[in-house]
């Protein structure tokens, strides 16, 4: 059941944690590859795009257009699973 308080979460901690200085920085991030590409046009609010770095800024990646791609939102924010929905790989997915 969804909460129409955001107050009443039960994960108090949340909003300290989403206004750390790290995820901040990591939000920063993926803001700046969006923008990048909603110039040149390959992305655009509402269209149901992702902005995918291929190696993650988590294990070194940069945002730079070599490690940038578009990807649906559904591709980008999923793992590949085995038949028990337990994640078959967690590393970066090669370029298409």
């Amino acid at each position: 059941m969804p909460y129409k308080n955001p107050k009443d979460r039960k994960y108090k901690n949340a909003a300290k944690y989403e206004d750390s200085p790290q995820q901040v920085k990591n939000r920063e991030g993926r803001n700046a590859a969006r923008n990048k590409l909603t110039k040149l046009g390959k992305v655009s609010k509402g269209d149901g795009k992702d902005v995918d770095h291929i190696t993650p800024e988590s294990k070194g990646g940069k945002t730079v257009m070599s490690n940038l791609r578009v990807e649906s939102a559904s591709d980008n924010r999923s793992f590949t699973r085995n038949s028990d929905h337990t994640v078959k790989i967690n590393r970066p997915k090669k370029k298409k």
